[in-house]
């Protein structure tokens, strides 16, 4: 882990306190910085969770990825900073059901000094802007919303935003490979939602810019929303240099439309 380099990445310069305060810096600079996407997986590129792959795409490229990719190499650039970091399967919320074991990848950290634990997550698209105190069972208020961690049964424990639940989350630490299967079925299944849109988002500011097909959306921390739809292949190739950061040759095609 080239910390130095990946702390240039997400614009963070100087050294970072293994503490609350590091870790809310961190959380939203990288928010800010590295965008959501899965545009490999409608480019025909292979999406590899080795350590080495991960900072070549993150950090080198400066791509962005999805919740195995993100929030897998932010364990890591925590771990070199002095942080113990427990890799947590969640399965997502949606349509009236939970998605597939391993669906999601969420990661609950604690300070050297014993400090925490906090829900820490940077691959969930939108979500908390800070980091979550996993101790506390009430309302957490957030640029995102109000965020409240609910016991279950068995001891999972449900993350819901402004009453909606949105994943929960599996009380056992994991090591990053035990994602692979379920990251290579949301890269191929059908019945993945990933391979039938493209996303491309990250926190601006108060709101988030994001880039769905040829739609380019501003949305401000009050919630307004501006669509704007470009009209060419050059249009959408310079909105993903200028607002996120990414050099592609080629425009993405959903691989499999819905």
């Amino acid at each position: 882990m080239d910390v130095d380099a990946y702390l240039g990445r997400i614009g963070v310069m100087g050294p970072v306190s293994a503490d609350a305060r590091g870790l809310w810096k961190l959380h939203r600079a990288h928010l800010e910085a590295v965008p959501f996407e899965n545009l490999s997986i409608h480019l025909g590129e292979d999406i590899s969770l080795t350590s080495e792959a991960l900072f070549d795409k993150v950090v080198r490229r400066r791509r962005g990825g999805f919740c195995y990719e993100l929030n897998g190499l932010f364990a890591e650039l925590l771990e070199a900073l002095g942080f113990a970091v427990e890799r947590v399967g969640a399965r997502v919320h949606g349509g009236g059901r939970l998605g597939p074991p391993f669906d999601h990848l969420a990661l609950v950290v604690t300070a050297p000094g014993g400090d925490g634990p906090w829900v820490a997550d940077v691959g969930f698209g939108r979500h908390s802007v800070e980091p979550l105190d996993f101790r506390s069972r009430q309302g957490q208020r957030d640029r995102g919303g109000v965020f409240t961690l609910i016991d279950l049964p068995g001891g999972d424990v449900d993350v819901a935003v402004d009453g909606v639940p949105q994943y929960r989350i599996e009380r056992r630490a994991r090591e990053l490979r035990d994602f692979g299967p379920t990251c290579w079925w949301h890269a191929t299944s059908p019945e993945s939602h990933f391979g039938r849109s493209i996303v491309c988002s990250r926190l601006e500011g108060d709101g988030r810019v994001s880039l769905s097909g040829r739609t380019l959306i501003r949305t401000d921390g009050d919630g307004r929303r501006t669509d704007t739809v470009l009209d060419s292949d050059e249009q959408v190739l310079a909105a993903y240099r200028e607002h996120f950061g990414i050099v592609l040759s080629r425009v993405p095609r959903v691989v499999r439309p819905a």
